[in-house]
C-alpha cells in the first residue's frame, strides 16, 4: 500500500542518506502530530504500512527521533 513515490524516497534516505520530505522525516522523528499534519491522502492511508516498513527496513540506528535522524543525515551513529 506504500507508493512508489515513498519507498524511492526512504530507499535514497538509506542509501544516500538525502532527507526526505517533511512527512517522511517526521514519521522517522517519531513525530506522530507532524507526519499526520503533512501526509497527503495517500500517505495518510498508508501510515501504518510505512511505519512497519521503517521498522522492518531501515537501520535501526536511522529513525527513532529527530536525533537519530540528524545524526544518520550526518553519517554518524546515535
Amino acid at each position: 500500500m506504500i507508493s512508489n513515490h515513498t519507498k524511492e524516497s526512504l530507499e535514497r534516505y538509506v542509501n544516500h542518506r538525502i532527507q526526505p520530505g517533511g512527512f517522511l522525516t517526521a514519521v522517522l522523528s517519531n513525530d506522530l502530530f507532524g507526519a499526520v499534519g503533512s501526509a497527503d491522502s495517500f500517505n495518510r492511508v498508508a501510515l501504518a504500512d510505512i511505519c512497519q516498513y521503517i521498522y522492518n527496513e531501515v537501520p535501526g540506528n536511522a529513525w527513532g527521533s529527530r536525533d537519530a535522524v540528524r545524526n544518520y543525515l550526518k553519517g554518524q551513529s546515535e
